[in-house]
């Protein structure tokens, strides 16, 4: 079987000195279907090996479970990998940011504040040994030595921009080697002293992430890492957008100059990220460094290849840099060609405030629950209770995670927003039922507040007097889609939500598709059934990415969940993805 190890100066494959030309292509934001294709190329931009994350929260959404099927069958992903030629990095975390929910922790991990977060703490150590002995298990057949494509393991994910426990770091590496994985362990962390002296350990390989002056950082890493390899483990060639910013880009040229930089220092390198893929359904992450920022849908991240696998200016800099170090393929993919477009009328509305009840189950709560308590854990919940005074008043909340609109008697009075530091506002009237509809627009990935709790933080208040007795609806987003109005209706003019409708639209084949919701307000899609994820008219990004498997020859049908206000109820798909203007 093949050897890979790390040398004095390199790594090494066989004995013979090895570079590892990675690209991150994450599997969970990629529908299988097209993990082949992306796979290869890769390896037509001169690529030798791939790298990706494992998100322990959508391999195990509830405890005792652990989904290895369809889009998260990373065997099959592995498999792909190593019939393309290629190699693979795999980085379990159990923590790994990645702009995804929570950076990947299960957020019923966290529902006992007596659980520690990345630290060694017993509780929290079993369950992260428990994810990685299932992690390990699909892993370990696949390593090089088994005659897999699996070169390196890392462990932890940039551990020194959160902690120092070594103790925890210790953990991970003991039960990653009792776990069966004998090839090469790494961490990763920012190439500053402090970081990598607080994020490594001994015995394991330190390598860094970062996006320019390859020269300066790479030199601070060997201060750490004396011997062997230099590695940029995460070099970012792009960035990502949150609502209400602008779309990231990074020049192609300056891109290509700090690769040809790592690349004349010797050092390994993986492109982060090479195809960013898409955060579908609810999965996409946020930042909060004194103001909420969730993140959007799309994770294009100004890629070498973008969101619907077509190569860039960047894809094709990249190539010419690589192709100057080592032997690249002779094809390229061919450019991107314009997306099929259609339009349909969306029709057959279905109001949440009409029926809550089709929407999911009421239960009675004393005090006003955070999201964490439910079971299963929402992403969208109605809140209701009855007020009775003598005076109108102002509602208030401990604070909002991380949208709450309010209704008074059906009629809407207004919306709170986490990144706007807002939790109250005034009723119009003394008595009559107050309705809240409260959305989680995604979990802090980085920093302190990962694992925090989501929902109404603190309970609510009117006229300053805490207000209690509250029916909650977890409003069932599986069952969603599939609800139907008693009676088929048309829809004329600009359309206020919560609503659900539907749309009909033909095509003549599969294709990649992009959806244009600029006219839309605030909400989710789906088409034929598959999560697209969410929309907003905040922007940047106006378009959805509907990827070619799951589109049909002939009729599909989208549904859209409006939260807000939609202008032009129509369903458009256009040839181009708008992902929004640029600082530029």
């Amino acid at each position: 079987m093949p050897e890979f190890a790390i040398g004095e100066t390199d790594f090494l494959l066989d004995g013979q000195p090895f570079r590892i030309l990675s690209g991150a292509l994450h599997y969970f934001r990629v529908h299988p279907d097209l993990w082949a294709d992306r796979i290869d190329k890769a390896r037509r931009m001169g690529l030798n090996t791939i790298e990706t994350y494992v998100p322990w929260n959508a391999h195990a959404p509830e405890p005792g479970t652990f989904d290895l099927s369809g889009g998260l069958d990373l065997d099959r992903f592995l498999r792909l990998v190593a019939e393309a030629g290629m190699y693979a990095i795999v980085r379990p975390g159990p923590y790994i940011c990645a702009e995804w929910d929570n950076g990947g922790l299960p957020a019923w991990l966290l529902r006992d504040p007596s659980v520690g977060v990345r630290r060694y703490e017993p509780k929290y150590l079993a369950a992260v040994r428990e994810y990685l002995t299932r992690v390990y298990e699909v892993v370990a057949p696949h390593q090089i030595d088994r005659g897999g494509p699996v070169l390196l393991v890392q462990v932890e994910n940039e551990y020194g921009a959160f902690g120092d426990d070594k103790r925890y770091l210790e953990a991970l590496a003991e039960h990653t080697r009792a776990s069966g994985i004998t090839v090469p362990l790494t961490t990763v962390d920012q190439p500053t002293p402090e970081m990598l002296e607080a994020g490594s350990i001994d015995g394991v390989h330190r390598t860094a992430s970062f996006g320019s002056g390859a020269e300066e950082r790479l030199a601070i890493l060997r201060a750490h890492q004396p011997t062997g390899p230099l590695m940029c483990s995460e070099f970012w060639n792009g960035w990502f957008d949150h609502w209400g910013a602008h779309h990231h880009t990074t020049s192609a040229a300056d891109a290509a100059a700090g690769l040809d930089a790592l690349l004349a220092a010797g050092a390994s390198v993986n492109l982060y990220m090479f195809h960013g893929g898409t955060n579908f359904g609810l999965t996409n992450g946020a930042n909060d460094k004194g103001v909420y920022q969730p993140l959007v849908t799309s994770y294009d991240y100004d890629a070498p290849l973008d969101e619907a696998g077509d190569p860039t200016p960047k894809y094709h800099a990249f190539r010419d840099v690589i192709a100057r170090y080592h032997k690249v393929p002779d094809s390229v993919p061919p450019p991107a060609r314009p997306a099929p477009t259609s339009e349909g009328p969306l029709r057959d509305p279905v109001r949440l405030l009409d029926a809550p009840a089709e929407w999911g189950t009421w239960e009675f709560h004393e005090e006003l629950p955070v999201f964490d308590a439910l079971t299963p854990m929402p992403r969208l919940a109605l809140l209701r209770t009855t007020v009775t005074g003598d005076r109108p008043g102002v509602l208030a909340f401990g604070e909002v995670r991380d949208r709450a609109t309010v209704f008074f008697d059906g009629e809407r009075v207004g919306t709170l927003q986490r990144d706007h530091h807002e939790r109250a506002l005034a009723l119009p009237r003394a008595r009559g039922e107050l309705l809240v509809l409260v959305e989680d627009q995604g979990r802090v990935d980085y920093g302190p507040r990962i694992g925090e709790a989501k929902g109404i933080i603190g309970g609510a208040s009117l006229h300053g007097a805490p207000l209690t007795g509250w029916d909650v609806l977890p409003v069932d987003l599986d069952k969603v889609p599939s609800l139907r109005p008693t009676a088929a209706t048309t829809v004329d003019g600009p359309v206020a939500g919560p609503v659900l409708l539907r749309a009909d639209v033909d095509f003549a084949a599969p294709a990649d598709l992009f959806l244009d919701t600029g006219e839309w307000g605030k909400g989710l899609a789906w088409f034929n059934g598959f999560p697209l994820g969410r929309y907003w008219r905040r922007g940047p990004q106006r378009t959805l990415y509907v990827p070619r498997p799951v589109v049909r020859a002939g009729a599909n049908e989208l549904v859209v969940l409006e939260l807000d206000t939609m202008l032009d109820p129509a369903a458009r798909f256009v040839p181009r993805p708008l992902l929004g203007h640029t600082e530029a």
